[in-house]
């Protein structure tokens, strides 16, 4: 059997004496790991140690094979339930009139109703960057007034001739 996750399996236990537990849970005392391996194979079962590091270590009988197989199962159906949050990004300009503006907001009320975060870029250009303060304006104006849906993850920061911000969904 292959070794995974520092489980140890059958011959592979290294203690010589250790508490054993039963297939339904029951403890069995502490034997030799002889013993504890008779018993396993007399059932039909495994080995597996559980607490390497308890004195004496602590090892149950089950069936190995089965046991990684619901784990698998387990971790798949974790996977399934996960959320996977993207980042939806909306363009702006200084200069942006104020009914596409309109639009824009549109478009970023839908992206955090299904869920997804939103980041708000105001690029500027050329000697736009010297108007920072046009771009702080905007973004305050939009967070504000997108307050009942979103919620900012900080303050606006600057990257070179861009400004942004990140908008999160507000959770009830």
């Amino acid at each position: 059997m292959a070794k995974e996750n520092s489980t140890n399996i059958n011959q592979m236990i290294r203690a010589s004496e250790v508490r054993l537990i039963g297939v339904d849970g029951e403890q069995l005392g502490i034997m030799p790991v002889e013993d504890a391996l008779d018993r396993a194979m007399s059932i039909g079962l495994d080995l597996v140690e559980v607490a390497p590091g308890a004195k004496p270590p602590v090892c149950r009988i089950m069936d190995y094979g089965k046991y990684r197989y619901e784990q698998s199962k387990k971790i798949q159906e974790a996977k399934k339930k996960q959320v996977h949050v993207q980042i939806k990004e909306i363009k702006l300009r200084p200069r942006t009139d104020t009914h596409d503006m309109e639009v824009k907001k549109r478009h970023i009320r839908e992206f955090l109703k299904e869920g997804n975060k939103v980041k708000l870029t105001v690029r500027f250009r050329g000697r736009e960057i010297v108007h920072r303060h046009l771009g702080l304006a905007i973004l305050s104006k939009i967070t504000e007034e997108l307050s009942d849906v979103a919620v900012s993850e900080g303050a606006p920061s600057v990257e070179g001739p861009t400004l942004h911000i990140i908008l999160a969904p507000k959770r009830d």
